[in-house]
């Protein structure tokens, strides 16, 4: 590990404590600082290749997903990724789709409201969005339609129960009540509309923060969820309503469109798209974000089997908030590098972390918040 100081070497357990709790960032919603970002004190592995020239070279690889346990960094990780492609000639978006937002916080800057947002501060062109899932569902609710009589013509003709039958299947009410992963995977699905559309065509580098371990797995599962279950929900839904057509028919009556049954099969659409994004590594790749702590190092690695079992492509592992080897006598900093250590050890025993890229993120003695500190920590992660 090769330790550089920029202003003052961490001599006294004291200044240490006290260098946790500074921070030189930027105000929230603020523009970012124009004077240099300044640290005190970082320790930089110096084994870490994070392989970025690959990353940054390649033409066909666009979308790089962050994701991991709560309260690892994700969002640092993911905004300091996003600033370091932007500077290096790649029209980048970088969206959060997790529920609770973090990006505005991470560029200092106001970027909610569902629609794309240039970053302040960033030579090159950036672009951010904080997605509400709640929002993008609201867009596949369908709205109730009024009865015309159909269950007292049907009852007069003995096919009541078939009447019963049809009012059953209340597919809007799906949409009101959705199965979990449903927020998250309309947020990206969001996402894919924009990059769609000929208007962001330029945009060669997405980035996504996504939301924590639990969401990412249920997103995962939920296409299939999707086609099992309301596939043959939608199936019987069309036999049903076939046998009454032909009686609305020889009445005259008019066919109403079933406002529901197009959603949801629009859904399973959209849905199928996501998943074809995880799963294609030709586009597409995920990098886990952890921090050497057991506990989280085991939430990774099922994590990372959970990804393969869906054939999503991994090749990184960022471990974040490494404590540098201390020179003084600081009992309390030895013994956590010494837990970290043996965290690390774990990684490197599992089966399914120690094949990956270890990529160190250092621990340093400021908040990560703003352009001038994320482009600061791009460029001792993303190297």
């Amino acid at each position: 590990m090769a330790t550089v100081a920029l202003f003052s070497h961490i001599s006294k357990p004291q200044n240490y404590i006290r260098s946790l709790f500074t921070s030189v960032s930027a105000p929230l919603y603020r523009k970012p600082f124009k004077t240099p970002f300044q640290v005190r004190s970082v320790a930089t592995p110096a084994e870490t290749v994070a392989g970025f020239d690959e990353m940054v070279s390649g033409s066909q690889r666009k979308y790089y997903m962050l994701g991991g346990k709560g309260g690892v960094g994700k969002t640092s990780c993911a905004a300091s990724l996003a600033v370091k492609f932007a500077n290096h000639g790649h029209p980048t978006i970088v969206v959060s789709t997790d529920p609770a937002h973090s990006l505005s916080d991470s560029f200092a800057q106001d970027l909610t409201g569902g629609m794309l947002v240039p970053v302040e501060g960033v030579d090159s062109s950036l672009f951010a969005l904080e997605i509400s899932p709640e929002k993008a569902r609201e867009e596949f609710r369908s709205h109730k339609s009024g009865g015309s009589g159909m269950k007292d013509m049907m009852d007069s003709m003995g096919l009541g129960m078939l009447a019963d039958q049809l009012g059953e299947l209340k597919l809007g009410e799906l949409l009101d009540t959705p199965p979990p992963g449903l927020d998250e995977a309309l947020a990206i699905s969001k996402v894919m509309q924009f990059v769609e559309s000929q208007e962001y065509s330029r945009f060669t580098r997405i980035v996504f923060d996504t939301a924590p371990t639990g969401h990412t797995l249920r997103l995962l599962s939920l296409p299939d969820f999707l086609d099992a279950s309301l596939g043959k929900i939608m199936k019987l839904k069309k036999k049903l309503t076939s046998a009454t057509s032909a009686i609305k028919s020889m009445l005259g009556k008019e066919e109403t469109q079933d406002d529901a049954s197009d959603k949801l099969e629009q859904l399973r659409e959209r849905m199928a798209k996501v998943r074809d994004l995880f799963r294609n590594s030709d586009t597409t790749e995920f990098i886990i974000v952890t921090i050497p702590t057991v506990m989280a190092v085991s939430e990774s690695s099922r994590l990372h089997a959970s990804l393969r079992k869906e054939s999503v492509y991994v090749q990184r592992l960022i471990v974040n908030q490494v404590i540098p080897p201390s020179a003084s006598d600081c009992k309390f900093c030895a013994m956590k590098r010494k837990d970290q250590m043996r965290a690390f050890d774990t990684i490197r025993n599992n089966s399914e972390l120690g094949s990956l890229r270890l990529i160190q993120a250092p621990l340093v003695d400021v908040e990560i918040r703003g352009v001038p500190a994320l482009k600061f920590m791009g460029d001792m992660v993303w190297r």
